[in-house]
């Protein structure tokens, strides 16, 4: 019985609970777990906003486990990093006011992505590749830490698989943090490139990872 003598008094029989609100709840749920936003509601409000438009929403595919050697001072990683590319990647150019939006969802540093925007110097519409290489350089100590990243997140092949990436994408983010960095040479741009297309010819157009991290391919920074 209700405490309050004027509160109405409902039976079960008379709540009517939505077919699909507990399918949508469960995966909201699972969403929740994958991605483990540092601010839920926030998190919570992106989620449904972006479901209610259509959107790609901010969800890791797995949980994803803390590596030693990857930076985590900073927020970023390359789960969430990969995220924001299933949402911005698709659309080429992206409005860096959208960028911040989608950024922020994931409650990633407000100064992390200022410090990218300064030293990209981005503004207005901006080439999503160029702000997520930039992006990709914050997850390691180097150009190298960063190409490999990148061809992990970008790859069409399955996780764990060799990370295969087109070999003119490979060489126009690479080119672009090296021009950021200020400090390699184009004769060692050419180097690299030069060395990687025997790889490149055997492995119908592709590159991996394993291609410049070997011994023998010079050093990319």
């Amino acid at each position: 019985m209700p405490t309050n003598p004027d509160e109405p008094y409902y039976c079960s029989q008379q709540i009517n609970i939505p077919p699909e609100l507990m399918d949508i709840l469960k995966q909201f749920t699972k969403a929740a777990i994958r991605t483990q936003p540092k601010d839920v509601l926030a998190w919570s409000a992106a989620y449904f906003r972006a479901m209610a438009k259509g959107e790609m929403p901010p969800v890791k595919e797995r949980l994803e486990m803390p590596v030693a050697t990857q930076k985590t001072d900073t927020g970023l990683t390359p789960g969430l990093l990969k995220v924001l590319n299933k949402q911005l990647g698709p659309k080429k150019t992206v409005g860096l006011n959208l960028i911040e939006e989608k950024w922020l969802d994931l409650a990633l540093p407000k100064e992390q992505f200022d410090d990218l925007v300064r030293v990209g110097s981005f503004s207005g519409q901006v080439e999503w590749n160029r702000f997520f290489a930039l992006a990709a350089s914050a997850l390691g100590d180097n150009i190298t830490d960063a190409m490999k990243v990148i061809c992990e997140i970008l790859t069409a092949d399955p996780e764990g698989g060799p990370a295969r990436v087109r070999f003119p994408l490979f060489k126009d983010l690479y080119q672009y943090l090296a021009k950021i960095d200020g400090e390699i040479s184009q004769q060692q741009i050419n180097d690299v490139f030069n060395h990687l297309q025997y790889d490149v010819d055997k492995q119908e157009g592709f590159v991996m990872p394993r291609n410049f991290l070997s011994p023998e391919c010079p050093q990319l920074s």
